[in-house]
């Protein structure tokens, strides 16, 4: 599990392996994230957008930017949290992730960028 706080948000992510949906003999990787958005300012905030950096060991990186995360753009009063999780897949069972959220202050529209912790996504068998 990581975490990191930009302007009393916390955004947390845990990782999880998922060898029922993996086939590593195609080389096809299946992890799933849990991301818990908390916002701990005095303001009433709303995510717009999300940007990904997508790096997968031995291979091209990507990036995935769009609106909202699983189809929401959640508005979280002061003290409220938002959890979803999503999927990545990999080629080489060995990556990592980490990106931003657009955010946009109620109050007065004022918007700023939150950072998603980098974490890594590996394939347990993939340690020895």
């Amino acid at each position: 599990m990581v975490t990191e706080i930009t302007k009393g948000i916390k955004v947390t992510v845990e990782t999880e392996y998922q060898p029922a949906y993996s086939s590593p003999s195609q080389y096809h990787y299946v992890f799933t994230y849990k991301v818990t958005i908390e916002n701990q300012s005095e303001n009433t905030i709303q995510l717009l957008r999300r940007h990904w950096h997508i790096h997968d060991a031995g291979f091209i990186s990507r990036e995935v930017e769009g609106e909202g995360v699983v189809g929401q753009q959640p508005i979280l009063e002061p003290s409220q949290y938002h959890q979803y999780v999503s999927g990545c897949n990999l080629k080489s069972g060995l990556g990592k992730m980490h990106g931003t959220y657009l955010m946009e202050r109620i109050v007065d529209g004022h918007r700023f960028e939150v950072t998603i912790p980098e974490f890594n996504m590996v394939a347990p068998f993939k340690l020895n």
